[in-house]
């Protein structure tokens, strides 16, 4: 949300600290929900902006003017299409407005998904290893 960062962000909580008051509770939610759901993922900057990994990269979530940016990857946006109706979307990105409640199921929802889509892909990688 700010042009230029105060300090280095390399933690998630570097990123939280540098935005403005207003946003740092939805952030803070943000990161809650994405740390329930998926327990066992890691939490990374990347390009900027707090990031999970867990058998590869799981997501980003980010703040801007008027949203909450949540990079869920294209195969969970097409897989909660009907449910994400209402909000601004493009291939990869979900915009929960600054001025919403974070639909925290949905949240949930969507990160246990891309959970799933990774270690799906991670059984995959192994078994052609196998091979």
């Amino acid at each position: 949300m700010r042009d230029k960062p105060t300090a280095p962000i390399v933690t998630v909580d570097d990123y939280i600290a540098q935005q403005p008051e207003a946003v740092r509770a939805g952030l803070t939610k943000l990161r809650q929900l994405v740390q329930k759901a998926a327990p066992g993922a890691t939490e990374v900057i990347s390009y900027s902006m707090p990031a999970y990994k867990l058998h590869g990269m799981l997501l980003y979530f980010a703040v801007a003017k008027n949203h909450y940016g949540f990079y869920a990857m294209p195969g969970a946006i097409e897989a909660f299409k009907e449910q994400l109706k209402g909000y601004e979307l493009s291939k990869g990105t979900i915009r929960f407005p600054l001025s919403k409640p974070i639909p925290a199921k949905l949240v949930t929802a969507i990160v246990k998904f891309r959970v799933q889509e990774n270690l799906q892909r991670q059984a995959a990688k192994e078994l052609k290893k196998k091979k």
